[in-house]
């Protein structure tokens, strides 16, 4: 197993504070070791948080991501402080939603990725956001995302 070469990762190993926003937020990524094999990387975040941009409430989500590598791995650590940022950060659900996976397939190039954001309601409407980037390649195993349908309709 070839050892993975993390020397350009700057958050790694070291205290590392939350970026305030988004945009500030740094993403690092490490060489995939399996060029040429098709498997699925799945992150859930289960207590994803922003605010509201025009009440600044906090709203909150359950995001999958899943994507297929092409060379390159999000580094985690890199990943949940990106996801963290958001917490002070005023964007509607949408936008946050499809920020997170374009701002992935911007720094991984992936083969394939999709996002699942299972917005919890807030005034009585779930707002669920779902995107990917094409069909996933041929062949490999792509489990349901398994975040059950809002039921508070009785």
């Amino acid at each position: 197993m070839p050892k993975t070469d993390v020397s350009g990762l700057s958050m790694l190993g070291s205290q590392t504070e939350t970026a305030s926003n988004p945009e500030e937020a740094v993403l690092e990524k490490v060489p995939a070791g399996h060029a040429g094999t098709d498997y699925v990387v799945r992150f859930t975040a289960p207590e994803f948080t922003s605010l509201c941009p025009m009440t600044g409430q906090p709203d909150f989500a359950h995001i999958v991501i899943d994507y297929v590598p092409n060379e390159w791995l999000v580094e985690s650590k890199s990943l949940k402080l990106f996801l963290h940022s958001f917490r002070n950060h005023g964007a509607f659900h949408e936008d946050c939603s499809i920020y997170i996976a374009k701002r992935l397939v911007d720094l991984l190039e992936p083969k394939w990725l999709r996002i699942g954001a299972y917005w919890y309601p807030r005034g009585g409407i779930p707002i669920d956001v779902f995107w990917q980037t094409g069909k996933p390649p041929e062949g490999v195993w792509l489990p349901d995302q398994g975040v059950q349908p809002y039921r508070g309709r009785g």
